[in-house]
């Protein structure tokens, strides 16, 4: 990677990036050391959840932990530190050539999503001129894009949450980071940056992989995802509906419903379709072994399913314990390892990873849990998620009656 020249164009962009940070983070440390520190760790909660989520989307062919990284820190680093100050001059271009009223009603909404989207989509092209065999799939395209636009969403948070506190005129109050963690992370981040960026990494996936179709086409569906990440950014941002449906939450969550929903289906549409057509070809991949011993029929059945996996992991760990959950885990990842070395038809480095999942079906046998197949939903699974529902609808509505009463 280091000898490509591309790497090294990033790894200078993210070094004036990260001073640029520091400058910005030093400054707020100064003025708010207390509302800084809440806000750095409150976005650093959350983007755990995100990045494991995100992480998990291409089970079967993980991405390399150090490209997800980098990803991460371009969105943190590099498309924040360009975006504000091109947004801020795209804004005043707008005031020029429109007028103040509308750069003040659609500043936001045309100014932000026109730098932001492409200072994100060139991290997942820069991702491709770093380690082009690593994108081999519009399903990677979409992991790095969203990971470029969850260091997004996460720096910009910070950014947006302290800025609320010196706009509050308080002090170094946290009530400001709060309300700001509440709106742009809990509810906005749903559909927000990381949405976004996975929009436009789909694009950028499918013009590098998809050759069997013409460069014309490629590039325009290319042209057409970040257009789409574009448009869902802009009607996000757009004053559209901000006194349409009144005040209070259930007004809140109908404008969250309108404007973020849309976008929201159409990436787990997209999400879903690639990942199965990318988990089948895999799956294929295994079932010409016949060898019950790599991999068994009801395996096939739960490997390309995240459902079905997890279904029987809680299945191993009902009938033979934790330890057995955990071997099932390992089992699917070495057969998802498996898979990926008999698409690259690579002899040696298959019969290493068989080797591994031999060793993982000897764990099974000991613990007499010998097949990782999926059982029925227990009347407990069912309980549990309408439990954790109850409590997400729950804290929703209080954040949505909090804010709605701002």
């Amino acid at each position: 990677m280091v000898r490509v020249p591309a790497f090294w164009v990033v790894l200078t962009l993210l070094v004036a990036g990260t001073v640029r940070m520091a400058q910005m983070t030093g400054h707020f440390l100064t003025a708010y050391p207390k509302a800084t520190a809440t806000a750095v760790l409150l976005f650093a909660l959350l983007a755990v959840p995100f990045w494991w989520f995100v992480a998990e989307l291409d089970f079967i062919e993980p991405e390399p932990a150090e490209l997800l990284v980098l990803a991460f820190a371009w969105g943190g680093l590099v498309a924040t530190t360009v975006s504000i100050p091109g947004g801020v001059a795209l804004d005043n271009l707008v005031a020029k050539l429109g007028s103040p009223t509308l750069a003040a009603d659609w500043g936001a909404a045309l100014a932000g999503p026109t730098v932001e989207e492409i200072a994100k989509t060139l991290g997942v092209v820069a991702i491709v001129l770093i380690a082009r065999a690593q994108v081999n799939s519009v399903l990677d395209g979409v992991v790095y894009g969203a990971m470029v636009g969850l260091g997004f969403q996460i720096a910009e948070d910070i950014v947006f949450a302290v800025g609320a506190v010196a706009l509050a005129g308080q002090g170094d109050q946290v009530q400001p980071v709060i309300a700001t963690f509440l709106l742009r992370g809990f509810l906005a981040g749903v559909w927000s940056h990381t949405l976004f960026g996975a929009l436009a990494g789909a694009g950028i996936g499918y013009l590098v992989v998809s050759r069997e179709s013409g460069r014309p086409h490629r590039v325009a569906v290319a042209v057409l995802a970040v257009i789409g990440a574009w448009a869902s950014h802009v009607l996000w941002n757009s004053p559209l509906l901000i006194d349409g449906l009144g005040n209070g939450a259930l007004a809140l969550l109908g404008v969250l419903l309108i404007k973020g929903l849309p976008p929201l289906l159409l990436i787990l549409l997209l999400v879903r379709r690639v990942h199965d057509r990318e988990a089948d070809y895999y799956v294929e991949r295994l079932a010409t072994l016949a060898d019950p011993r790599l991999i068994t029929p009801g395996e096939l059945a739960v490997l390309g399913s995240g459902s079905r996996r997890a279904a029987a992991r809680r299945l191993a760990r009902a009938e033979a314990g934790r330890a057995a959950s955990t071997a099932v885990r390992r089992l699917q990842r070495a057969q998802a390892r498996l898979a990926v070395e008999l698409s690259r038809a690579d002899p040696e480095a298959a019969a290493s990873r068989e080797a591994a999942v031999r060793e993982q079906r000897a764990v099974l046998l000991r613990l007499g849990h010998p097949e990782a197949v999926a059982g029925p939903v227990s009347w407990r699974h069912r309980a549990s998620t309408v439990a954790t529902t109850a409590v997400a609808i729950a804290v929703l509505w209080v954040a949505l009656s909090a804010l709605g009463g701002a």
